[in-house]
């Protein structure tokens, strides 16, 4: 009776059961990597079964890559949606910053996945057709951020969006990946609400003061956008 109301039930909402099981991929890939994850725990969290899984997806390989890919689909998503073009470019690059931590802070999944692809050397992601296309439009939003910082002289050349984007990424990735050997080395607690704060703080002065070549003490904790996040969330 059970696997019969299981079975209406992604008959009525084929796109749910679809999303269900992205999502509880997505917390599977996460936290196993692709050869430590199970697609029976996967299945058994979306209220699916294997059947239903290959059928919406396709083989296990085939799920990695698509949860890959909508990782990248999200952050890309919001990250358009921040209206850099509406803003001071000095403005735009702190808030560019800001969601960036922010969106680490609470997607520590994401982190996962990228550190799981990247220790496959990207092998997965290679066989995508959608992620450079996603990447595309949102270079050439920083890249005009930057331009415009140029001609209205607030920034002194005009960077490689690309570099500046990967240097920002990095500077929080780092970070969160790292933070529980570099806490015991240094005994800190990098995730505390002051912790976070002030590495914040230190990714806009530093990236501020290299884009406008000013003192990285010009850009002081009240300039920097303040974000919620909740506490000990990191990768």
């Amino acid at each position: 009776m059970a696997r019969t109301k299981r079975g209406l039930k992604w008959q009525r909402d084929p796109e749910g059961m679809r999303l269900r099981i992205l999502e509880a991929a997505k917390q599977e890939f996460a936290a196993h990597g692709l050869a430590g994850a199970r697609v029976d725990r996967i299945a058994e969290k979306a209220g699916a079964n294997k059947r239903m899984l290959y059928y919406h997806i396709g083989n296990k390989e085939d799920l990695y890559l698509t949860v890959l890919e909508g990782a990248y689909e999200k952050i890309r998503a919001e990250e358009r949606s921040l209206d850099l073009e509406q803003l001071d470019p000095p403005e735009a690059i702190r808030t560019l910053i800001a969601f960036t931590w922010s969106y680490f802070l609470r997607n520590p999944e994401f982190l996962a996945l990228l550190n799981s692809e990247n220790l496959a050397r990207a092998k997965h992601l290679k066989r995508s057709t959608k992620v450079k296309s996603m990447h595309s439009p949102f270079v050439e939003m920083i890249g005009a951020v930057v331009q415009r910082g140029v001609a209205s002289g607030d920034f002194q050349a005009a960077v490689d969006p690309v570099q500046l984007y990967i240097s920002i990424a990095a500077l929080g990735f780092f970070y969160l990946s790292n933070s529980a050997t570099l806490g015991v080395i240094f005994g800190r607690d990098l995730l505390t609400r002051e912790a976070r704060d002030s590495r914040l703080d230190h990714m806009v002065a530093l990236v501020l003061a290299a884009l406008t070549g000013k003192s990285s003490a010009m850009f002081g904790r009240e300039k920097a956008p303040r974000t919620r996040v909740p506490a000990h969330s990191g990768a």
